[in-house]
């Protein structure tokens, strides 16, 4: 796969390998790596969420608003 960079960003990223003596492409490589590794994070979550819900186990919105209430009191 090829990506084209805009200019501004692929002189700040060749700026940074340069500072860093690592390549433009590790740099990249890793970015990418850290953001689908965010997104799998997120979609596990969601999805620990809606597998909760659907077993039943969540509050309702009155009792959620009075624990918000009470943990902004303190």
């Amino acid at each position: 796969m090829q990506l084209e960079i805009p200019n501004p960003q692929a002189a700040e990223l060749d700026d940074l390998a340069t500072r860093t003596g690592r390549s433009a492409e590790d740099l990249v490589t890793e970015a990418v790596d850290r953001l689908l590794a965010g997104n799998r994070w997120f979609e596990e979550r969601v999805q620990l969420g809606i597998d909760q819900i659907a077993r039943g186990e969540f509050i309702e919105e009155e009792e959620m608003e009075l624990r918000v209430a009470r943990m902004m009191r303190r």
